[in-house]
């Protein structure tokens, strides 16, 4: 490692030590500074190992967060504008970018790979929406922070699983298609799911969450798709843009909605920490073992498996400033994000040591031929 990256790394233990201390000497609401800077330092300084500077956006996110929750002003207003208005346009701008990443090509795996794209369908909008309930429940949740938890597991898969497939030598063919076919059914799924869920917690307007999300998601995926068609390679400062600009756009969401709930965050914010972790990892554990029990090959139990336990935070998000409770119902996807991208990230990283021919129950050469 670089010698700047070990001072990065160094400046941000001591931030760590110094918060520390101040936690103990009773001075919390001082520690603001220096655990902002603990992250942002830590995210410039683990850039510097190839292991862990996956994580860095991730990092950056907590900073973010750290920011929002120490100075929530800085995320709810400027003047008289509400912040919390920059929240669909910049989910449709992110979309726009997923469209233009995309090609009809990317949904010719429904007739290539119909098992794998059937059962991962099957799994995601069955397991996550049945666990969001049953954790919401469990914990006791208010009604629309249970709402929160239930429209995280109802929605679909992001591009992010996408990426994580491809670090865990996984189908990459099969993600991208289940992540696209999945957004798409996202319309109709998603608002049937939260009638049926979390309409025991809040009145639930079916019609209306599904214009929502044609409006944030099917139309800018539609013009980006467009875009890829006509202007494929020709603009290619978009191409590299467009990345960075999500990664921003996600970031300001997620410190936004933290910003707006911030209160309830400091009420109940770490059982919804511990309830995100439990969801997350049931939906890998479940998605991976019950394309095992379908002796499917190793590749799409971990591409089902990241699909499943890998949900659209940002579209999660936009429903519920549609719904006007961004505060309340937005705070689960706002929390359940950041955590996702460490889960995910981790096992991405524990699978691409492991050979995936070694774990599966088909001989080797079936899977080649295959293939």
């Amino acid at each position: 490692m670089k010698k700047q990256y070990q001072i990065l790394l160094g400046a941000s233990l001591i931030c760590l030590v110094v918060t520390i201390v101040m936690l103990i000497l009773g001075k919390g609401e001082q520690t603001g500074p220096f655990i902002v800077f603990f992250f942002l330092l830590l995210a410039l300084g683990i850039r510097g190992d190839e292991k862990f500077k996956g994580f860095s956006f991730t990092v950056l996110v907590f900073a973010a967060v750290s920011v929002s929750m120490f100075y929530p002003s800085i995320f709810t207003n400027i003047g008289d504008f509400q912040l919390k208005s920059l929240i669909v346009p910049l989910l449709q701008l992110i979309m726009f970018g997923m469209g233009t990443a995309m090609s009809i090509k990317d949904f010719a795996g429904v007739v290539k790979m119909p098992k794998g794209v059937l059962v991962g369908l099957i799994c995601q909008f069955t397991i996550m929406p049945v666990l969001g309930f049953a954790i919401a429940s469990l914990f006791g949740f208010p009604a629309e922070i249970a709402a929160g938890v239930v429209l995280i597991g109802s929605s679909p898969s992001g591009l992010a699983s996408n990426v994580m497939a491809y670090l865990a030598k996984a189908n990459l063919a099969l993600s991208v298609t289940l992540t696209a076919v999945s957004t798409l059914l996202a319309p109709l799924m998603t608002p049937l799911l939260m009638e049926t869920f979390a309409g025991q917690f809040v009145p639930i307007d079916f019609l209306g969450m599904m214009m929502s999300i044609v409006k944030i998601v099917i139309l800018p995926i539609i013009v980006g798709l467009l875009f890829n068609y006509f202007f494929h390679g020709k603009v290619k400062w978009l191409d590299k843009a467009m990345p960075i600009v999500s990664m921003a756009g996600i970031a300001l969401i997620i410190a936004i909605i933290t910003a707006a709930g911030r209160d309830s965050l400091l009420t109940i914010g770490l059982f919804l920490i511990l309830a995100a972790i439990i969801h997350n990892v049931a939906g890998y554990f479940l998605g991976y073992w019950s394309c095992r029990a379908l002796k499917m090959k190793e590749q799409d139990c971990r591409t089902i498996a990241l699909e499943v336990g890998m949900q659209n935070g940002g579209l999660a998000s936009g429903i519920a400033l549609e719904m006007g409770k961004v505060a309340t119902i937005g705070l689960a996807p706002a929390v359940f994000g950041p955590w996702m991208n460490i889960s995910g990230s981790s096992l991405a990283t524990w699978w691409r040591d492991k050979d995936p021919d070694k774990n599966s129950d088909e001989p080797i050469e079936t899977q080649t031929s295959n293939e």
